[in-house]
């Protein structure tokens, strides 16, 4: 059955009724669990104040000036650098210095913070101290991930991504074998039942690998809940509709700071973040299979009681699908005719067409530096939003919830001023915002909190709008193959996300340069590129090049909205768009 025919369903039985707002908000409720544990590593990987260990009971601690009888009671005035050590005198009358990565025995048990005389330096062969004052326990804690093995909790965020990678790729495939709804029933309860268990891995090896399978899981769940509810929704609001998917996503970081905020133990605040959206493993399977799947595969039978069930909710008339069919009889050669020069070798294309000619190809590399740039520039405010200083758990949930009113305002700039009007100036602007935080002090933490959630707001609107813009800028026949390939883009942008964050050890503020200069040199690229506001979709490479032009050559009447993709498109654009997140 052709795609096209489907929309006419939604003319019949509805485009957003009560059936499809029911079935919207239950599906995207879970993709909160999605942003939960996407996020959950700011916290849960938290490195607290250390010190290198020593067997023996302490009797006295001296720092400085300062003197107390607990190490515990040292941390306020502990603050580690190339210089610092703790003195710790034992009941033995031993007196140790102890650096964050080593530690020297004092041959002349002098209790006194300077010392001139000779030292036995050892390794941290007896564990660390830990500062936990904010957390109990942290998975940096729990097996030592500091000094040498530093890099492996530097590892558990960019691990995570690439299970998102993965995810995206085989769920994507599988929805289309095996049904949206059965792939949606086991990611949620994947994720349930995979986030607990990380709460109960015995070392860092079975964690990051339970870990991988929790990141495909949530993954796969991204990319099947875009085209679940895109198959439910009519045209007249799947754009607004598909746009706010992602604040839900939001909704998971806000949760996640306010989980972290109450729960100082990893592997609680683990199980917390796990269970919160449980109720939706027991009610997803009460979630119908669209009718466009089962039409796909030659269910009639079953489409047409969804179909029925919808118009029923709907308070509307029922839409048959034989009469479906027999307009499909009716319309094939027509069809045939009319777009067999477009689609004939589609199978053969592959991601070399993407760089067609000179012009194509240009826009190619400015589309994928977007997602790019969209991508690493969300996850870099994210991630260092714990690291502005003051109250990192209330840091990160603004940074949260500045997205929600971001995909407003994406929304109503496409609509009104056009894709490229709205993208161009809020790229600048994040790159403006960059600089501006590079020299605001440090001191000034709510005005380093404020500059990063305008940065995450402006990356954020340039994040949600990308995907729908690259449909429009490609052919019919390359559409699906070029919002794939930049939705990859995003993917690599989200894993090397974290080792920016990192590179703060370089120069505190180098995450913030690299976004901004990237975010300048998008947004002047962006430029460059056609707007596509009140165009038809384009079926051939001549009407693509021609956007930019006040008039370009249709192959066919379109009306001037993104409403002319037929589901089929639409369906293969949120796939890509999946991986936005991702």
């Amino acid at each position: 059955m052709s795609s096209g025919n489907f929309e006419l369903i939604f003319d019949q039985v509805g485009h957003f009724g009560r059936f499809q707002a029911f079935v919207y908000f239950a599906s995207v409720f879970q993709t909160i669990s999605c942003g939960i544990h996407y996020l959950a590593s700011v916290f849960m990987a938290v490195t607290p104040k250390f010190s290198c260990g020593v067997l023996g009971n302490i009797s006295q601690v001296l720092f400085y000036n300062s003197s107390v009888l607990k190490i515990e009671d040292a941390w306020p005035l502990f603050t580690p650098g190339q210089e610092d050590y703790l003195v710790v005198k034992l009941q033995n009358g031993d007196v140790w210095e102890l650096a964050q990565c080593s530690r020297s025995k004092r041959e002349d048990p002098y209790f006194e913070y300077q010392y001139d005389g000779d030292t036995s330096d050892f390794p941290c062969t007896d564990g660390y101290f830990y500062d936990h004052t904010k957390w109990k326990s942290t998975v940096v804690t729990e097996w030592d991930l500091v000094c040498h093995r530093e890099w492996f909790a530097k590892s558990i965020q960019p691990t995570f991504m690439l299970g998102v990678l993965l995810g995206a790729v085989i769920f994507g495939d599988l929805s289309d074998r095996l049904g949206r709804r059965f792939v949606m029933w086991s990611t949620s309860t994947g994720q349930f039942f995979l986030g607990i268990t990380v709460a109960f891995t015995f070392d860092y090896y079975s964690f990051i690998a339970v870990r991988i399978l929790l990141a495909m899981a949530a993954s796969g769940y991204l990319v099947v809940v875009f085209v679940y509810v895109t198959e439910f929704i009519g045209t007249n609001v799947r754009t607004w509709a598909s746009m706010h998917v992602h604040a839900f996503f939001a909704v998971g970081i806000m949760v996640v700071a306010l989980t972290g905020y109450l729960v100082r133990t990893w592997w609680l605040y683990q199980i917390v973040l796990s269970v919160t959206t449980l109720p939706f493993v027991f009610c997803c399977w009460a979630l119908p299979e669209t009718p466009f799947w089962l039409l796909s595969e030659g269910k009639y039978e079953e489409a047409q009681k969804v179909i029925d069930m919808m118009a029923k909710w709907n308070g509307r008339s029922t839409c048959n699908v034989s009469d479906l069919l027999s307009v499909e009889h009716d319309n094939v050669n027509d069809i045939g005719t009319t777009t067999g020069n477009i689609v004939s070798g589609t199978k053969s294309h592959n991601i070399l067409h993407l760089f067609y000619n000179r012009n194509i190809a240009r826009r190619t590399l400015t589309v994928w530096l977007i997602w790019f740039t969209g991508s690493l520039g969300y996850y870099v405010f994210s991630l260092s939003s714990v690291n502005l200083g003051g109250n990192e758990y209330f840091n990160l949930f603004l940074i949260g919830a500045v997205e929600l009113p971001a995909y407003v305002i994406a929304c109503l700039g496409m609509e009104r001023i056009g894709r490229k009007n709205t993208l161009t100036p809020f790229l600048i602007c994040s790159a403006m915002i960059c600089a501006m935080i590079m020299l605001i002090p440090q001191r000034c933490n709510v005005l380093n909190v404020l500059a990063n959630m305008a940065g995450k707001f402006s990356i954020g609107i340039a994040f949600g709008l990308i995907y729908l813009y690259t449909a429009e800028l490609y052919p019919t026949f390359i559409r699906s193959l070029a919002v794939g390939s930049g939705s990859m883009m995003c993917r690599f942008g989200s894993v090397i996300a974290p080792f920016c964050v990192y590179l703060t050890n370089v120069w505190i503020f180098m995450p913030q340069l690299l976004v901004g200069i990237m975010a300048f040199l998008t947004g002047m690229l962006t430029l460059m590129l056609p707007e596509t506001l009140g165009k038809p979709l384009t079926n051939t490479w001549e009407e693509a090049e021609q956007l930019g032009e006040k008039k370009i050559i249709s192959s066919a009447d379109s009306p001037p909205t993104t409403n002319n993709m037929n589901s089929e498109e639409i369906e293969m654009i949120h796939q890509g768009a999946a991986g936005a997140h991702g």
